[in-house]
């Protein structure tokens, strides 16, 4: 008989249930070493077997597809705002963050990094913001209830709860990046084993911590939702056979450790500390302390610098404040020599199994340079389909103000005096804290950036094809969006039709600086 006869000739499809992460990869692994089913892969694993097999061909012969197979959930709480960002800034990352429209983060508290004598300051300065942040919520609140009259088909809880949220979306602007936020995640192995390393070498002691803590959480026993459930059930079966009751807590309640192989090596990244340090010295070095020019709230480049331009140039931009356009210029000045030494540096320190820096992703069509406020940025950051090169956060782009058309501005709310009073007196705070250290402690520095609000504008560059950025324009100009990243929506369709107008029919898009229903969700 042939070996195609034993079996039915029909395809068969089945969900998988019930299997630990890393086993599950090793069975998926072993399509491409065995002609077993995965029912019969899975039935003659164990997690010895598996641990083996991903040390040989995971560790020793370098397959790290592999870890793409086994997918973890992770929830992460009481982390800041600021290291949240961090967290999530993955190309491969599925997961949710609690949301500042839907959620009073007043009850949230914040992150307190180590500061020692400027800690009062600091604490000060975070809750001047917060307070501003609840009497700025709450007038908004009220004006937005004067200006817009509940519907007669309209539930009281409803018409409530929207116009919380639109309030909520004013309000946002004064939290503080120290503010404490929550978020799920869904990552596979090999995303956790380069996340983990990458905030490993993050420059701020939260997130290396919030590094170890993920690690940890990955080889220890992870919580398991039905073990409340399992002990009653085993309790009823122990009344009546006490050795089927301990066999059927062997299956429910073992231990299961979700990557304790894939990400037991994970560290610190020897290539991204090097590389940060040495290009923005570049950086530094090229500019010679120029100002910061004036810039649009979206620019899109033009693709007429050669390759190696673009590359030197998105090589340095993570490492300084300057525009694009404005680092560009001085990059385009470089002799060939020069330029090529700023690229060598992107490789200079890279090791054996080190990833490119994000940077080397060149070549894109559509480059969208844009700067706005760091809580619609978090929005926008989503966008998983796209490159982002993202730059430190500073006072020296000054802060957006919350402007949506058809809703009471801060003047009619009588909050434009409170507003403007609480953004620059966090401004005065920052530029305090990071002047306080000593010259040679950068973490002291680094640390001041939490004082800074999500009004405040922040810089990055989304590099992508035509297709992300019609989709992004689409779906970030729509109605039920937060004004600031509906802006910079209109922003990015406006300059895509400008030089190509003949795609600008393409877009089904609303014009963003139209009056909206703003009880319409």
């Amino acid at each position: 008989m042939f070996e195609n006869e034993k079996k039915s000739p029909e395809t068969d499809v089945y969900a998988i249930h019930g299997a630990d992460p890393e086993v599950l990869a090793y069975a998926m692994a072993k399509y491409s070493r065995s002609a077993l089913t995965m029912k019969e892969s899975l039935a003659e694993i164990s997690a010895q077997r598996a641990e083996q097999f991903l040390n040989t061909f995971y560790f020793q012969y370098g397959h790290r597809s592999i870890a793409d197979l086994a997918h973890i959930p992770f929830a992460v709480e009481r982390l800041s705002l600021l290291a949240a960002i961090e967290l999530v800034d993955e190309q491969r990352w599925d997961g949710q963050e609690r949301s500042t429209r839907y959620q009073n983060f007043r009850r949230s508290g914040w992150f307190t990094p180590e500061l020692g004598e400027q800690t009062g300051a600091y604490t000060a300065a975070i809750e001047a913001l917060f307070g501003a942040y609840d009497r700025v919520g709450a007038g908004m609140l009220t004006a937005l209830k004067a200006a817009i009259p509940q519907p007669e088909a309209m539930k009281a809880e409803a018409y409530e709860r929207t116009l919380k949220a639109r309030a909520f979306d004013v309000g946002r602007y004064l939290l503080p990046l120290a503010t404490n936020t929550s978020l799920g995640q869904i990552v596979n192995a090999r995303t956790l084993e380069t996340q983990v390393s990458r905030l490993l070498t993050s420059e701020f002691a939260e997130v290396r911590q919030i590094a170890e803590k993920l690690r940890v959480a990955a080889t220890e026993p992870a919580w398991n939702v039905q073990q409340g459930a399992a002990q009653v059930l085993c309790e009823e079966i122990g009344s009546v056979d006490a050795a089927c009751a301990e066999r059927v807590a062997e299956m429910l309640l073992r231990p299961v450790k979700t990557a304790p192989t894939l990400v037991k090596y994970a560290e610190a990244n020897a290539y991204r500390a090097q590389s940060r340090r040495e290009l923005a010295a570049a950086a530094a070095e090229l500019m010679q302390g120029q100002a910061i020019g004036a810039a649009p709230v979206v620019d899109l480049l033009d693709d007429e610098e050669s390759l190696e331009v673009e590359l030197a140039t998105s090589l340095l931009y993570p490492h300084c404040h300057y525009s694009y356009r404005q680092l560009r210029g001085h990059v385009s000045g470089l002799s060939g020599a020069r330029l090529g030494e700023v690229i060598a540096l992107g490789v200079k320190h890279r090791g054996r199994h080190d990833e490119l820096l994000r940077a080397f992703s060149a070549g894109r069509g559509f480059r969208f340079d844009i700067l706005m406020d760091i809580g619609g940025f978090r929005d926008m950051h989503r966008h998983r389909r796209c490159v982002q090169l993202l730059q430190g956060y500073t006072d020296a782009h000054g802060y957006e103000e919350p402007v949506c058309p058809g809703q009471p501005t801060l003047a009619a709310a009588g909050l434009a005096d409170e507003y403007s009073a609480a953004m620059d007196a966090a401004f005065v705070a920052y530029r305090r804290l990071r002047d306080s250290g000593a010259p040679e402690s950068a973490e002291s520095a680094q640390s001041a950036q939490y004082c800074l609000p999500l009004g405040t504008r922040c810089r990055a560059m989304f590099k992508m094809d035509f297709a992300e950025a019609l989709y992004i324009s689409e779906l970030r100009s729509g109605v039920a969006g937060h004004f600031s990243y509906r802006r910079v929506a209109w922003e990015m369709y406006k300059t895509v039709a400008e030089k190509h107008p003949g795609l600008a029919g393409l877009f089904r898009i609303e014009d963003v600086n139209e009056p909206v229903d703003l009880l319409r969700r």
